[in-house]
C-alpha cells in the first residue's frame, strides 16, 4: 500500500516529459475604469492542494472578489468547489470530514456489499478480481475506478449541478486535464462540472480515466501543473498564484525507488512550473505554502495543511488588501462579497432517464430510482442506491447529472459503464495449514464468474479446487428482477474430502469420502444483508477407508433431500471483523434412499464483532447436529481440531454426527495498512474455545467438553489472512500453526 500511496502522490503531482503546451506571452494587467479583475491560479500538488482552502479562507476575510479561477488536479478540485459557491472555510470542513483513505478505495464497505458479493469474498479471499476477456486475463485501468470520488464531489456540486458552462457559475472557472491519447492539456469550461473535477485529478494508472466528450482524460499535473496561461486567457487584469507543488527532495533522500521515480516526475513537473511562474508580472501574487516534505498522499492532518496557506496568505496580507480594495465593486454596483455568492438549493426530480450509452441498464435504473420522482432530490438516498448497486461489483461507474428539458422539467439523468475489465471475472483463493509437525493441507480454488448474461443480472458461476478437498461445482444464478430480490438457482458439484477414522476417541486412520449432487434452489435476498435460500437435490457418492482399519467396508448411497438455509451477514470484514454480525441458520431433511437411511441435519453459525479503539471482541458459536440413519454414517460427519476449532489439538483430527464450540477472541491492531507491520493491518489475539464432537445427541454437556486456547499474530495480505499461532489443549498437547485462509 506504501509503494501504491507514494505512486498515486507522485502521479497527482507529476508532469511528463516533452509535454509542455505552447507558451502564451504574458499580458501586461489593465487596471480597469471601475475596478481591477482578479484570476486565482490553483496548483495540483496532491493533499498539498488542502493548503488552497486555507488562501481561500483569508481571500474571504478580506473580502477580495475573485473573477477568475483555474486550476489542475486537486487545485482543479478546491477552485472548482469554490466557483459553485463554496467558502474557504466550508472547502475545509468537507475535507476534514471525508474518509481519505475509504475515498480512495474503489469497492465499497464490505456492509455496502451486495449479498452474492459478500459471500464471494467469504470464499475467495485474494482481494482482486481479475478480468477474463477471451483468452486472455484483463485488469482494471487504474487501481481505483474513482467512484466514491466522483460521488464525493457530485454531492458537493450539486446546487450547481443545471450549470452547464462554467462562466455561469459563481466564479468562472476552469479546470486542467490531459488528452491520454494524444497527451495535449485540455481546458475544460463547459458540461458537467463533477466529471471536470474528476478528470483533472485522474493520476493515471492509480485513478481510472474519465470519459468526456469522446476523449479519455486524466490528471492535467501530466501537462500543466500550475495553468497561469489558462488563467490570463480569461481577460484578467492580475493573478493571485498559489503553488503547492511538491518540492525536489534532497539526496539523502533519494534513497529508494520510490523516491527516484517521484523525483523524476517532481522535475519533469517542475519544468513546466517554472516556465509558467516566469510569466508573471510585479503586480501577480505569488504564494507559495511553506509545507516543507509533506506527502502528496498523505491526507491526514487537514488542519496542519490548511495552516500552512493561512499563513502563506497571512504573509502577504498587506499587498492582498490592497487587491480587495482595488477589485471591489464601485459603490453604485453589486456589494462586495467575502465569499462567492450563494448556491441555490437542491430541485424537485420531475423524471428519470438513462443517457443514451446506458440503455442495457435502463430497467435497473429506473426500479432502482423511480420513486424519486416528484421529490426534492435527496443526495444520500441516491447514493445510498448507488453504492447497493456499485456494490453488485459489475459496474466501474454509476454516476447522475442534474438535466433540464426545452420544456423546464428538472430531472435526474443516470450514467451507468460496465467494467471494461469485464464481464467475466475470476476470483482465486487459498487455503494452508502446517501444524509444523508434518500435518499440512493446502487447497487452492479459483472461480469464474459469467455476469449480466441478460437484462435481469443473471450469472454463471464455476467453481474449481485442487488439493486435500478438490471440488468441481456449477450454478446459474437467474433474478426475478432487476433489482436482484426472487431468483433460482440450479447447480451441480462433485467433491472429496477426508474425516477422520477413531477409535475411542483417537485418531487411527481415515475415510475418503466422494460425493456429487445437483439440485434446484428458490430464494430471496434481503437487501444486501441476508438471504433466504431452499431447494431440493440429488445426493449420491461413496465412503471408503483410505488409511487405517480396512475391515471396515466401503459404503455407497443415493439419496433425495431438501433443505432451507437462512443467512445474515452485516460483518464489516471477512478477515479480521471489527463490527457487525453474521448468522447461518440451515436444515437439510434426507429420504431413505440407496445405501442411505433418513436423516436430518441441522447446523448454525453464529459470530459478533464489537470494537474499541484498537481492540476487538468477538464472539462466535458454531454447532451442528445428525438425526437419523446418518448418525453412524461417516460422510455427515462434522469435523473439529485445528486453528481456532480447539486449537490445541490437530488439524481434522476428531469427527462425529454432533458438535458444538464457542470461542471468545480478543484482537488488537498492531498496524495499519500502508504503515504498520508487513505494510498491511496486521493483529496481535487470543482465543479461548470450548467444544467437542460427540458420537450421541445425549452425550453432548459441557463436562465432556474440551478446553483450549490459542495465541497468534495475523496480517491481512493481499492472499488473504495469515496467522502464526500456538494452540493448547486441557489434556497437554500444544500445536504450532502457519495458517493462510478463511478464520472467521
Amino acid at each position: 500500500m506504501r509503494l501504491t500511496a507514494l505512486f498515486l502522490g507522485g502521479l497527482l503531482l507529476a508532469g511528463a516529459a516533452g509535454a509542455e503546451p505552447p507558451a502564451v506571452p504574458a499580458q501586461p494587467g489593465q487596471e480597469s475604469a471601475a475596478r481591477l479583475r482578479i484570476g486565482l491560479v490553483l496548483s495540483g500538488g496532491g493533499a498539498r492542494g488542502m493548503a488552497h482552502a486555507g488562501v481561500l479562507e483569508v481571500l474571504d476575510e478580506l473580502h477580495l472578489h475573485v473573477d477568475a479561477i483555474a486550476g489542475t488536479s486537486m487545485g482543479a478540485v478546491v477552485g472548482g468547489l469554490y466557483a459553485s459557491g463554496m467558502s474557504g472555510r466550508e472547502i475545509q470542513q468537507l475535507f476534514a470530514s471525508v474518509d481519505w483513505q475509504d475515498a480512495f478505495r474503489d469497492r465499497p464497505p464490505r456492509a455496502e456489499l451486495g449479498f452474492r458479493r459478500k459471500q464471494e469474498a467469504h470464499d475467495f479471499l485474494v482481494n482482486l478480481p481479475l478480468g477474463v476477456q477471451g483468452r486472455r486475463l484483463q485488469i482494471p485501468s487504474g487501481l481505483v475506478q474513482g467512484e466514491k470520488l466522483t460521488q464525493l464531489l457530485r454531492r458537493a456540486t450539486l446546487p450547481v449541478a443545471s450549470v452547464t458552462r462554467f462562466d455561469e457559475l459563481p466564479i468562472r472557472f476552469r479546470a486542467v486535464a490531459t488528452d491520454l491519447e494524444s497527451g495535449a492539456p485540455v481546458v475544460m469550461d463547459s458540461g458537467d462540472l463533477t466529471t471536470a473535477l474528476r478528470a483533472s485529478m485522474s493520476a493515471p494508472g492509480v485513478i481510472a480515466p474519465v470519459e468526456r466528450d469522446g476523449r479519455l482524460l486524466v490528471d492535467g499535473g501530466l501537462v500543466e501543473n500550475l495553468p497561469i496561461d489558462v488563467a490570463r486567457a480569461m481577460g484578467v487584469d492580475l493573478l493571485i498564484v498559489v503553488d503547492a507543488g511538491f518540492p525536489l527532495q534532497s539526496r539523502d533522500r533519494l534513497n529508494s525507488l520510490t523516491s527516484v521515480s517521484n523525483q523524476a516526475l517532481a522535475i519533469l513537473v517542475r519544468r513546466d512550473v517554472e516556465r509558467q511562474l516566469g510569466t508573471l508580472g510585479t503586480r501577480d501574487v505569488l504564494l507559495q505554502p511553506a509545507m516543507g516534505q509533506r506527502a502528496s498522499y498523505d491526507f491526514n492532518g487537514v488542519a496542519a495543511a490548511v495552516a500552512t496557506g493561512v499563513s502563506a496568505a497571512r504573509a502577504q496580507e498587506l499587498r492582498l488588501t490592497e487587491l480587495a480594495a482595488a477589485a471591489a465593486p464601485p459603490a453604485s454596483g453589486a456589494p462586495a462579497a467575502s465569499a462567492p455568492p450563494a448556491r441555490a438549493g437542491l430541485p424537485t426530480v420531475q423524471f428519470i432517464a438513462a443517457a443514451p450509452e446506458s440503455k442495457r441498464y435502463e430497467r435497473l435504473l429506473l426500479a432502482a430510482f423511480a420513486d424519486q420522482v416528484a421529490k426534492p432530490l435527496d443526495p444520500d438516498a441516491i447514493a445510498r442506491r448507488i453504492s447497493a448497486i456499485y456494490g453488485q461489483g459489475n459496474l466501474e461507474l454509476l454516476d447522475y447529472r442534474v438535466a433540464r428539458t426545452p420544456e423546464g422539467a428538472t430531472g435526474l439523468i443516470f450514467t451507468a459503464r460496465r467494467n471494461s475489465w469485464g464481464p467475466n471475472y475470476l476470483r482465486l483463493g487459498l487455503s494452508l495449514e502446517d501444524d509444523f509437525a508434518g500435518n499440512s493441507t493446502f487447497n487452492a480454488a479459483g472461480r469464474i464468474s459469467f455476469t449480466e448474461l441478460n437484462p435481469l443480472g443473471a450469472e454463471a458461476v464455476l467453481d474449481l479446487q485442487v488439493g486435500a478437498a478438490p471440488r468441481v461445482a456449477a450454478e446459474f444464478y437467474q433474478p426475478w428482477s432487476p433489482l436482484q430480490r426472487y431468483f433460482i438457482a440450479p447447480h451441480l458439484q462433485a467433491e472429496a474430502h477426508s474425516v477422520p477414522q477413531l477409535l475411542a476417541g483417537q485418531p487411527i486412520g481415515e475415510f475418503r469420502v466422494r460425493s456429487f449432487e445437483y439440485g434446484l434452489d428458490l430464494g430471496r435476498e434481503f437487501d444486501n444483508w441476508g438471504e433466504l435460500r431452499g431447494g431440493l437435490l440429488d445426493a449420491r457418492g461413496t465412503t471408503a477407508v483410505r488409511l487405517g482399519d480396512f475391515s471396515v467396508p466401503d459404503v455407497s448411497y443415493h439419496t433425495h433431500a431438501g433443505f432451507v438455509r437462512f443467512s445474515y451477514d452485516r460483518l464489516d470484514s471477512t478477515t479480521f471483523p471489527r463490527s457487525g454480525q453474521a448468522l447461518t441458520l440451515a436444515v437439510r431433511a434426507e429420504d431413505s434412499g440407496r445405501g442411505a437411511a433418513g436423516s436430518d441435519l441441522f447446523t448454525f453459525d453464529w459470530r459478533g464483532a464489537w470494537s474499541h479503539g484498537k481492540n476487538t471482541a468477538v464472539a462466535w458459536l458454531s454447532g451442528g447436529s445428525t438425526i437419523g440413519g446418518s448418525e453412524t454414517n461417516v460422510r455427515a460427519y462434522y469435523p473439529l481440531g485445528g486453528f481456532l476449532n480447539l486449537s490445541g489439538t490437530a488439524a481434522h483430527s476428531r469427527a462425529g454426527p454432533h458438535y458444538a464450540i464457542v470461542r471468545a477472541l480478543y484482537l488488537r491492531s498492531v498496524g495499519r495498512g500502508g504503515e504498520g507491520i508487513l505494510n498491511v493491518p496486521a493483529y496481535a489475539g487470543l482465543s479461548l474455545e470450548l467444544g467437542n464432537v460427540w458420537s450421541k445427541r445425549n452425550e453432548i454437556s459441557f463436562s465432556s467438553a474440551r478446553s483450549d486456547a490459542a495465541l497468534f499474530f495475523g496480517a491481512d495480505t493481499y492472499i488473504g489472512p495469515a496467522y502464526l499461532a500456538v494452540g493448547y489443549d486441557e489434556g497437554g498437547s500444544t500445536a504450532f500453526y502457519l495458517f493462510l485462509g478463511r478464520s472467521f
